[in-house]
C-alpha cells in the first residue's frame, strides 16, 4: 500500500468516527420522489414498500434536524393517494392495503403534524377489522399472522387516539402466548425468539400497559447476549451483527430501563463504521452497500444512546419524542373538551329536570 492509499484510508477512518449528517441527508433526499422515476431499477424493486421507506427516511431526517429539506406538500399528497376506500394504505398507489404501510402512513402524517388530513375512524375501522378471534392481527386480507401486526395495530390506533375499537386484553393474551423460555418472543406461539419480533412485542406491551408480562432480567440478558465482538448486535444466537438491531435491541432495553447493560461505546463505533463516507447512507455492516432502512435504524440507535446533535426518539412509539408529545397533548386537549361538554350537558339536563317541579310548585301555590 503506497502513501496515498494509507492517507486515504486514514481519512476514511477519521470520517467514520463522526456522524456524516450532510452526507446522509443528501442520500435520503435522492429517494424522496422515487414515484416520479419509473425508469430506475429502484422504482420496480422497491415499490411495494415505499411507504415504509418514506417513514424511515423522513424519521431519519427529523432526528438529524433536516426534515424541512423534504418536499412536505408532495409527500403528504402522495401518502394520501395511497389510501384505499377501506381506510388502509398500500406501500404505493398501486399496492393493496396492508397493516405495515397503514402504520407508516399514519407515522408520516404525524411527523408532519397532518393527522387532521385523515378520517381517523375509517383508518381505525380498517385496523380493527384485521383482529382475529384469538387476539392476533392479520397483516392484510390474505391473513398472515405475526406479532409485528399486533404492534402496528396498537401503535396506529394509539397515534389516532382510537385504541378503544379493538380488544386490547385479547391482543395482550396473544403476545403472552408468543413468549419463550429465554424471555424473548417469536412471531407466533412456538416460534423462536428474534430481536425484531421482541421489539414489536415489547413495544405493544408498553403501549397497552402490559410490561408486567415480561421477565425483565431474563429477557434483557438475552438482549445483551446479542452484542458481538465487533460491538454490533445480532438478531439471534450465532448470527452476524447488523446495524438494524441497534434499534430492535436498544429500544427494548430502553423501554425496560436496561440500556446501560450493553457496551454503548462499542456499538456507537460499529454504527459509525457502517457509514458510506462518499455517497452517504448507512449499511448493515462495514463496507456493504447503504440503504435507507439501515440509515434510519443506525441513526435511531445513536439517538437512543444520546448521540450529540440528534433529536431524541421514543423507543415505544418509534417517532421523535417531540412528535409524540405533540399528538399526546392534542389528544389530552380533545379529551378535556369532551369531558367539559359532558359536564355542561349533565348540568343542563339536571336544570331542565328541576323546572317542572318548580313550575308545579308555583301552580300549587
Amino acid at each position: 500500500m503506497d502513501s496515498m492509499q494509507i492517507a486515504s484510508s486514514s481519512s476514511d477512518l477519521v470520517q467514520r468516527r463522526t456522524l456524516l449528517i450532510d452526507k446522509h441527508a443528501a442520500y435520503i433526499k435522492s429517494f424522496s420522489r422515487l414515484w416520479e422515476t419509473p425508469d430506475k431499477l429502484e422504482f420496480v424493486a422497491t415499490e411495494h414498500f415505499w411507504m415504509s421507506g418514506m417513514y424511515w427516511g423522513l424519521s431519519a431526517m427529523y432526528l438529524m434536524g433536516r426534515l424541512e429539506e423534504m418536499d412536505e406538500d408532495a409527500i403528504v399528497s402522495w401518502v394520501l393517494r395511497c389510501q384505499h376506500p377501506c381506510g388502509g394504505f398500500g406501500g404505493s398507489e398501486r399496492n393493496d392495503p396492508h397493516m405495515l404501510y397503514t402504520l407508516s402512513a399514519v407515522q408520516i402524517l404525524a411527523l408532519y403534524d397532518k393527522l387532521d388530513e385523515l378520517d381517523a375512524d375509517m383508518v381505525a375501522s380498517y385496523v380493527a377489522g384485521l383482529q382475529q378471534p384469538d387476539g392476533s392481527f392479520a397483516g392484510d386480507a390474505w391473513g398472515e399472522i405475526d406479532t409485528r401486526f399486533t404492534y402496528c395495530a396498537l401503535l396506529c390506533l394509539a397515534i389516532l387516539d382510537r385504541s378503544s375499537v379493538i380488544n386490547v386484553p385479547c391482543a395482550l393474551d396473544f403476545i403472552a402466548r408468543c413468549k419463550n423460555f429465554d424471555g424473548g418472543f417469536g412471531c407466533t406461539p412456538g416460534n423462536e425468539s428474534h430481536a425484531g419480533q421482541v421489539f414489536t412485542c415489547i413495544g405493544a406491551l408498553s403501549l397497552a400497559d402490559g410490561l408486567h408480562l415480561v421477565d425483565r432480567d431474563l429477557f434483557c440478558w438475552w438482549l445483551c447476549e446479542r452484542q458481538t465482538k465487533s460491538g454490533g448486535l445480532n438478531g439471534r444466537p450465532e448470527k452476524l451483527q447488523d446495524v438494524c438491531y441497534s434499534w430492535w435491541c436498544l429500544s427494548c432495553l430502553s423501554i425496560l430501563g436496561r440500556l446501560h447493560w450493553i457496551d454503548r461505546e462499542a456499538l456507537t463505533h460499529f454504527i459509525l463504521d457502517c457509514q458510506d463516507e462518499e455517497d452517504g447512507g448507512i449499511s448493515d455492516r462495514p463496507d456493504d452497500m447503504a440503504d435507507v432502512y439501515h440509515t434510519f435504524f443506525g441513526i435511531a440507535g445513536l439517538s437512543l444512546m444520546g448521540y450529540p446533535g440528534l433529536a431524541p426518539i421514543d423507543p415505544t412509539w418509534a417517532l421523535p419524542v417531540e412528535v409524540v408529545q405533540r399528538f399526546k397533548k392534542r389528544a389530552m386537549a380533545a379529551a378535556a373538551v369532551v369531558e367539559d361538554v359532558g359536564t355542561d350537558v349533565t348540568a343542563t339536563m339536571g336544570f331542565a329536570k328541576d323546572q317542572p317541579a318548580k313550575a308545579s310548585t308555583s301552580r300549587g301555590q
